[in-house]
């Protein structure tokens, strides 16, 4: 009990320094070690550049992500791709789990981690896959998500590891999966500016970028050996060139008003009504970059 108690005050403390400095906390959630990178990771370097708090997260390990590696070798590869991605991006940590890839289930174990995790990083801001993907540690990804939503608040929930105080804001990545509903873009934010950043940051996974997503998609003959020519074709193939949406482009409107027609690269968000219902006033405090921002 004495234990408890001396970790649960030692936590306190650690979250209350965090906050002292007044910038936001956000912590995003992938089912793997570059899942994150091309949902939020345009807009992650624009928080890390004002001076905000950014966590990423892999729920497993990304073991089984290849197709001649796999296990703890892989692991502990596709851990040290995440860690220097983070450092590209420029965000405070990159936290890999040790959960298989390719048998995540949304188990109270698990959904125990994601809770402590949210709690250590005193978030104001979560975000994570929708519960429907082509793969199942995506979608057992973003059930995890909602089903820590509003038990961060809950004190005899992970009594190790105190209670948020305030429920986070919870909200979505975007993604093209039309059943049961398609995406909604509550927010969208422009990355044009970003996006070279954004993609050397992702060629730090040299092992999902170059050797096994395009072998999974029956291209990796087409990967060049030059280094200088892989990131340019990386930025087309994975850079959002891809043109933007006419629902994109009347939410970026509503955020950016006439600078919306200039931006040609975003990365869009739904909020979760699970999790705090922000309102658009709450949006902008925690989307620091339309403008009249302060």
């Amino acid at each position: 009990m004495y234990k408890l108690v001396c970790f649960c005050a030692m936590t306190a403390w650690a979250l209350s320094a965090q906050t002292s400095d007044g910038k936001l906390r956000i912590i995003a959630f992938g089912a793997h070690p570059d899942d994150c990178d091309g949902r939020v990771g345009g807009t992650a370097i624009k928080w890390a550049a004002l001076g905000h708090h950014v966590k990423f997260v892999s729920v497993t390990s990304g073991d089984a992500g290849h197709q001649s590696q796999g296990g703890g070798a892989l692991a502990l590869r596709r851990r040290a791709e995440a860690k220097e991605a983070g450092r590209r991006f420029g965000i405070d940590e990159y936290e890999t789990l040790d959960n298989h890839d390719g048998e995540l289930v949304p188990s109270l174990e698990v959904r125990h981690q994601i809770i402590r995790r949210i709690r250590q990083w005193n978030a104001d801001l979560v975000l994570a896959p929708r519960p429907w993907d082509y793969h199942p540690d995506h979608r057992y990804t973003g059930v995890l998500i909602q089903d820590a939503a509003y038990m961060v608040v809950v004190p005899n929930v992970c009594p190790d590891t105190p209670a948020l105080r305030r429920n986070p804001v919870f909200m979505y990545f975007q993604d093209g999966f039309q059943k049961p509903y398609p995406f909604r873009p509550d927010v969208a934010v422009g990355i044009e500016e970003v996006i070279d950043k954004k993609v050397y940051a992702t060629d730090a996974h040299t092992s999902q970028m170059y050797e096994w997503l395009p072998w999974v998609a029956g291209n990796l003959d087409n990967v060049p050996k030059d280094p200088k020519a892989r990131l340019e074709w990386l930025r087309m193939s994975r850079g959002g060139g891809r043109g933007l949406s006419d629902v994109m482009r009347e939410t970026l409107k509503k955020w950016y008003g006439a600078q919306a027609d200039s931006i040609k690269a975003a990365e869009a968000f739904e909020v979760c009504e699970y999790g705090r219902r922000p309102s658009e006033q709450e949006l902008r405090r925690l989307f620091p970059f339309f403008p009249g921002a302060k």
